[in-house]
């Protein structure tokens, strides 16, 4: 029983004596890439890329760039909140830009997905003409895009599906029209602001001056949804400043629609809301602007407590 037990014992360091010597840098470059793939977009940046140069070349891999999802990273460093000061600065543009610049050059053409914040013209431009296959765009609040980079967005991307461009102001209705006529597959738009009713709520953390440059020209923005974007059925539009008129445009144009959210929208009226919707007979979900609603809960706790968090504030994953 101890002779057995002994060549046991023996058997099962002869194995791990195997594995020290195994030398995993000498995988093929599809059995890593494929290792790679399941791991987060963190742990290959941050962990995968610095082992060696075979590790870094197989965590290149354009298959690995189909889809640039930040989103989790920005929800994981938030700690629960949508927003951060940080996040507004130059400092964290430019890492955001890195980031998009580097994912869609090594994607050598196969990005179907963006999914960022905080990035900028230049990048936005530089991704979207490296990628004729993309199909889902979002960029919300990135202060820094402007009509330019979205009409080369719509030269580029032909292919588009899904945008979302909220809360950047920068972006006017020219550009909703030329996204419209280039890209005839668009089914679904968020086109939200941030919430002034009360903005007090984004002091601290959203620079003063992008608050007050929010956008005025709610009906210019639906009448070129209406007229430009008739395959719409999922549509955002909270807090924007659009009357009755731009609905009753959108109503018209868009007969698709199946979503449709109008929360916040304080130039509404209960009645122009149920008369315009009337035409939407594929219309499932309507949320409404809920005027009722108590001005505190749009003011939240976490919101005037912000500065309580930024000793926890960690965004390794931005960090390249």
């Amino acid at each position: 029983m101890a002779d057995g037990e002994e060549r046991g014992g023996e058997g099962e360091e002869k194995v791990a004596a195997a594995e020290e010597r195994r030398d995993w840098s000498e995988l093929t470059p599809v059995c890593l890439a494929n290792v790679f793939r399941r791991l987060t977009l963190e742990d290959r940046w941050n962990g995968a890329m610095l082992v060696c140069r075979a590790w870094l070349d197989a965590a290149r891999d354009p298959s690995l760039f189909e889809s640039f999802d930040l989103e989790p990273a920005f929800d994981a460093a938030g700690s629960g909140r949508p927003d951060h000061p940080a996040w507004w600065t130059p400092a964290f543009r430019r890492r955001v830009d890195s980031m998009l610049r580097f994912a869609a050059h090594c994607a050598a053409g196969s990005l179907w997905e963006i999914r960022v914040r905080h990035c900028s013209d230049d990048a936005l431009s530089f991704s979207t003409e490296r990628s004729p296959n993309l199909q889902t765009l979002s960029i919300r609040s990135s202060q820094n895009v402007t009509d330019r980079s979205m009409f080369k967005v719509a030269s580029c991307c032909p292919m588009l599906r899904e945008l979302d461009i909220s809360n950047c102001y920068e972006i006017s209705y020219r550009a909703l029209e030329v996204i419209g006529q280039k890209c005839p597959n668009l089914t679904i738009l968020k086109r939200n602001l941030l919430n002034w009713l009360d903005p007090s709520q984004h002091a601290g953390i959203v620079p003063d001056e992008y608050l007050r440059a929010c956008p005025q020209d709610g009906d210019q923005e639906a009448e070129a949804i209406a007229r430009f974007m008739p395959k719409l059925k999922h549509l955002e539009l909270r807090f924007s400043k659009l009357t009755i008129s731009g609905l009753v445009s959108i109503s018209k144009g868009c007969g698709d629609l199946e979503e449709l959210d109008l929360f916040g929208c304080a130039n509404l009226t209960s009645r122009g809301i149920e008369q315009a919707s009337t035409n939407l007979k594929n219309l499932k979900t309507l949320t409404k602007p809920n005027f009722y609603i108590p001005r505190s809960v749009f003011h939240t706790e976490r919101y005037g407590h912000w500065r309580l968090y930024d000793e926890r504030f960690q965004t390794n994953v931005f960090q390249i």
